[in-house]
């Protein structure tokens, strides 16, 4: 009876920490088909597993980093045959995310990413200095194990890293944003729809031309970011972010649009350049308006409540209602 108890406690766990695995599998294989080959080794602009094995740790607890373990064994066995520096590998790729979910939660990090302070928290601890971890003991990993030549060591630990941190930055924030989004904010009035389509519309011509383009026309997916975290906050401008990622990162490998005639260090750095301006000024932006609104509507929710206290202590005067109605 003891044991069968135990299992029914267990289950919940281990089919938690193996669907994180199966996750992790599936989006590591999507980011692997826009890899490239940094002396020697394989990395990509932007590697999905990071965003979504933070995100886990972030909603599900610290429980579930085995999955993380897991996935990444998978991952390399898919790839490659399995050697010791799988170990070191696998150590950096769980490390990272562990230590990035353990420094967010001791500033006070909130999922709802509502105010400006957990926005900034995301992108220095999380992104830029958790994958400093995962960057530093895979490459290095490689470099031991003799499949890295030494002169290859920090053009693949500053790609490795920025693939990583492209993560964190671009699928994290879209992730959490629709975990905390409030079944209310689904009754929305039926222009509020219509704006939405419209600019997701917007977005795919606009990003298509600015990437196909040989123009220099990629900063025209800047106002659609700040319109979209203008109206819809982060869960408006984190998947305009990750259109705008996926196409330039495919561009960019193709050596396409405003990428033609560029070496693959050129496109990379333009690319990423690119990906980190948006994923900062969605995330941020986004972070400002939330706190904006938020603190508005304490105001005004201790506007209502001071004014019924007046209405109890005197009775019948006439008052203002509150928040006072706008003229049409």
């Amino acid at each position: 009876m003891v044991r069968t108890e135990e299992l029914r406690r267990l289950a919940p766990a281990a089919l938690t920490i193996l669907a994180f695995a199966g996750v992790y599998y599936v989006t590591a294989r999507i980011g692997l088909l826009e890899q490239v080959v940094v002396a020697g080794a394989q990395v990509t602009p932007l590697w999905p597993p990071t965003g979504i094995s933070l995100s886990c740790l972030l909603l599900l607890g610290l429980r579930t980093w085995p999955g993380i373990a897991l996935g990444t064994l998978l991952v390399v066995a898919s790839i490659s045959d399995l050697q010791v520096s799988v170990i070191g590998i696998m150590a950096g790729n769980t490390l990272a995310p562990v230590c990035a979910y353990w420094m967010l939660r001791r500033v006070g990090f909130r999922t709802e990413l509502d105010r400006l302070r957990d926005g900034v928290a995301l992108v220095a601890l999380g992104a830029f200095a958790g994958m400093l971890i995962s960057a530093t003991i895979g490459t290095g990993t490689l470099f031991l194990s003799g499949a890295l030549p030494a002169g290859g060591f920090w053009k693949t630990w500053v790609a490795w890293w920025a693939g990583d941190a492209m993560g964190i930055l671009v699928v994290t924030p879209l992730i959490l944003a629709f975990r905390a989004l409030p079944r209310r904010h689904w009754d929305v009035p039926g222009y509020r729809w219509a704006e939405a389509a419209t600019l997701l519309t917007v977005s795919v011509l606009v990003s298509l031309l600015a990437v196909s383009s040989e123009l220099s026309l990629l900063f025209l997916v800047f106002p659609l970011i700040v319109w979209a975290a203008l109206r819809f906050q982060l869960a408006g401008a984190a998947p305009i972010v990750l259109l705008v990622s996926v196409l330039a990162i495919t561009a960019a490998n193709g050596r396409r649009g405003p990428f033609r005639g560029q070496s693959l260090l050129e496109a990379m750095i333009n690319l990423q350049a690119l990906n980190v301006s948006a994923a900062l000024t969605a995330l941020l932006l986004s972070a400002i308006i939330a706190e904006q609104n938020s603190i508005r509507r304490k105001i005004e929710q201790a506007c209502r409540e001071l004014s019924e206290v007046v209405e109890r202590l005197a009775p019948g005067e006439p008052r203002r209602r509150w928040p006072p109605e706008r003229d049409a």
